[in-house]
């Protein structure tokens, strides 16, 4: 209902007012008027931090930036996976996202669409986001443990005080983070192995299978499974849509059956590890949509799922003390958190 001589005197009446050409369609923009029509106040939230305030001063309207209130607070969860991992995270009142970000860090150890186990348990301290007193979103993960098919990987976080880069490093200070990602799609079954012999399913005849395919719904992110630089882009044979990945002088990985490709990804340029490239399709010889994943070490096939992955570098050894100082009181309230699992050993001695 405001004139557009309202409009104009919001946006003259200074410069955060600006903030108001770049809205987008479902923003929401609140006003209050008088009981003569009179614009006396407009509030727009440019982010989840600051928020747009015109207000009505001796008679003028003035346009003032201001912060919310923001405060980070530390949770916890915990879980035993009785059919998936998913649901023993909801059963935790646990988000998607952080359940995410938990198979993110131990994503390059446990092949979470083959690896996970009834009984497997986790618990993790993470940050909870509040603004003026109310929770807006989930922060990042401070510190982890999974436990698959009796193996503990434990995780925190850690920011180096040299390059101020965050990653997640073992107890011990070994990082997390290898060059490749064991799988480049997310939650998804095996529907061919890595072998010497396989049935093609459209050709009717056995023939080697040098990749791992995963099926997944059509359009499902492929992403990459290491920092590389693309060096092909395009239709192969019974490959159908392909992209190929060159990871420095030695390894290569392959992404067969797309659907389509990332218009930013382009062969001779770079991408990063976890960038979306393409998505999941069923072009070329394939009966169905999936991912056809090859990975090479020196032009040689290599199992996706069993080739050893070579690590990042452990936290510097001038930086183990302060490391230290920082991780282990998060470990030790890691260590106070008991899982389901725990219980029940406890509970059966």
């Amino acid at each position: 209902g405001l004139t557009s001589q309202q409009l104009d005197e919001v946006m003259k009446s200074g410069e955060p007012a600006k903030k108001l050409t770049k809205i987008f369609p479902k923003d929401i923009i609140r006003v209050l008027t008088d009981d003569d029509g009179q614009l006396q106040a407009l509030r727009y939230e440019i982010d989840p931090e600051t928020y747009l305030l015109v207000e009505r001063e001796h008679g003028q309207l003035v346009a003032k930036e201001l912060k919310h209130l923001i405060e980070t607070r530390v949770a916890h969860g915990e879980g035993t996976i009785e059919s998936s991992l998913f649901l023993a995270a909801n059963k935790a009142d646990i988000s998607e996202n952080i359940i995410m970000e938990l198979a993110g860090i131990f994503g390059w150890d446990i092949d979470f669409a083959l690896d996970i186990r009834k009984g497997d348990s986790f618990k993790l301290l993470y940050e909870e986001i509040f603004r003026n007193g109310e929770k807006v979103k989930d922060g990042e993960i401070i510190a982890a443990e999974f436990i698959n098919d009796g193996e503990v990987y434990r995780a925190v976080r850690y920011t180096n005080p040299e390059t101020n880069r965050t990653e997640y490093y073992t107890p011990e200070g070994k990082s997390l983070r290898k060059e490749f990602l064991r799988t480049p799609v997310n939650f998804t079954r095996i529907s061919s192995r890595f072998t010497t012999r396989r049935y093609h399913p459209v050709l009717h005849k056995f023939r080697s299978h040098k990749g791992v395919d995963y099926a997944a719904k059509r359009g499902t992110p492929i992403r990459a499974s290491g920092d590389g630089k693309v060096v092909f882009k395009g239709k192969k044979g019974g490959y159908g849509r392909v992209i190929m990945i060159q990871h420095g002088s030695k390894y290569t990985t392959v992404y067969a059956h797309l659907n389509s490709y990332n218009k930013k990804v382009r062969v001779g340029k770079k991408v990063k590890q976890g960038q979306t490239i393409a998505y999941v399709g069923s072009s070329g010889l394939a009966t169905g949509p999936h991912l056809h994943y090859e990975f090479r070490v020196n032009g040689v096939h290599r199992n996706p799922l069993t080739v050893r992955l070579p690590s990042s570098g452990p936290v510097p050894k001038r930086y183990l003390a302060d490391f230290e100082l920082t991780t282990t009181p998060l470990l030790a309230q890691l260590d106070l958190l008991t899982t389901d699992t725990q219980v029940a050993l406890a509970e059966s001695e």
